[in-house]
């Protein structure tokens, strides 16, 4: 492929993406964003299938920033997802200090 071919299908994916994440509502944001950690954990996959098979410099700069980006979102997205769902368990009593009593 030619850069005017991954330059389209890049802002293509920029587009398509935009507009499925802002008519997403806001109760589906948690799956989303479990379904994002999958996708990027395939964007790791991919850097790391790139810099193995790399003959130029360029290759490994892409690679390295793919698999930079990907695992960011992919820790980012579990941290976030962990914290969401926390949010629907409930709250947690804390245990009563045992109070002293006369000496």
């Amino acid at each position: 492929m030619d850069l005017v071919t991954e330059l389209t299908i890049m802002v293509l994916a920029i587009f398509v993406g935009f507009e499925v994440i802002s008519k997403v509502p806001a109760t589906l944001h948690t799956p989303l964003m479990s379904q994002t950690n999958a996708i990027h954990g395939i964007v790791v996959l991919g850097g790391l299938i790139v810099v193995g098979y790399s003959t130029s410099t360029f290759s490994d700069v892409i690679g390295f920033i793919a698999i930079v980006f990907g695992t960011i979102n992919v820790v980012g997205g579990f941290m976030v997802t962990d914290r969401m769902l926390e949010m629907f368990g409930g709250k947690k009593k804390k245990k009563a200090e045992p109070e002293e009593g006369p000496k």
